[in-house]
């Protein structure tokens, strides 16, 4: 059955990814339509999310959010389909990197967390490993079809990546630290975690929640370095990366100290441009059960 689905969905992924740009947005604009006005996919849990986010703002205000968030998330996921058939030419055209020096810096010394949030186009990020003297990984959620998922694995690997799960990422690192293999890993880290696995509480968009803080255990207990990848988008199609140190020494600061940093430089950058979030997620859905310590 695995296969019969990849099959059948393969050709078109593929026939997407070539099209001329101007085509290709044209059909988002037209995925955009079908997804808002007539599935209205997660339309009551986008507008309850930025809601809560924003409790300040009208209305009015916050479906115009909704709205440009939709065609946002229609360009960015078919954005991910067009890396299919992107060339590196092109992709280091749409997606500039205006510090890298920070990040070459740093390799040169030690291994470093690149950790970043659901916001405007995490999977270009990939591309970065073309500008590091270090290894690359991506920390990814694994794919029920193995075909799929071996297919996402090829595309990354062109762009110098290797895909870890949740799963191996804690003990990849160590081993690679143990056999002084600097590399770098990018890991998405806003995710929810289970709640009776959530060691840590704090606000989020002024909302209490479990906090996911696997890149500050590393990173205390090995003394990796840790940057933050701030995303911008430019104009349709156009991203700008800009990275935030927030650590060069994890082992020397102090608990919590860089999730804490990270969720400030997270909500800063959503109240910039909310509609470049990904808001279809439930991350508030576990706000009536926080912990009495964390109260």
């Amino acid at each position: 059955m695995q296969f019969l689905v990849y099959i059948l969905v393969y050709p078109l992924l593929w026939f997407i990814s070539i099209l001329p740009f101007r085509l290709f947005y044209f059909f988002s604009d037209f995925v955009f339509f079908v997804l808002f006005y007539v599935v209205g996919y997660r339309k009551k849990v986008v507008f309850e999310n930025l809601s809560r986010a924003f409790p300040d703002k009208p209305e009015e205000e916050i479906k115009k959010i909704q709205k440009d968030f939709y065609r946002h998330m229609c360009d960015m996921f078919l954005e991910m389909v067009k890396t299919l058939n992107l060339t590196k030419e092109e992709l280091k055209e749409r997606y500039k990197i205006i510090n890298i020096e920070v990040l070459q810096d740093i390799v040169k010394e030690k291994s470093v967390l690149i950790v970043c949030s659901h916001y405007a186009n995490w999977e270009w990020n990939v591309s970065i490993n073309n500008y590091v003297n270090a290894k690359g990984y991506a920390v990814y959620q694994k794919i029920g079809n193995s075909y799929f998922d071996d297919l996402i694995k090829k595309i990354r690997a062109k762009w110098n990546t290797t895909l870890i799960t949740q799963q191996e990422t804690v003990k990849t690192v160590y081993r690679n630290v143990q056999n002084g293999v600097i590399s770098a890993y990018g890991m998405v880290s806003d995710q929810s975690p289970q709640v009776k696995r959530a060691q840590y509480w704090s606000e989020f968009m002024g909302v209490k929640v479990p906090i996911f803080n696997g890149p500050e255990s590393m990173a205390r207990k090995l003394d990796l370095a840790v940057v933050f990848l701030k995303v911008s988008k430019v104009k349709r199609g156009y991203y700008q990366a800009e990275f935030i140190p927030i650590t060069t020494a994890g082992s020397t600061t102090k608990k919590h100290q860089i999730t804490d940093q990270f969720l400030r430089l997270t909500e800063d950058q959503i109240r910039e441009k909310p509609e470049y979030y990904l808001w279809t997620h439930k991350r508030w859905k576990h706000r009536n059960k926080v912990p009495v310590e964390f109260q």
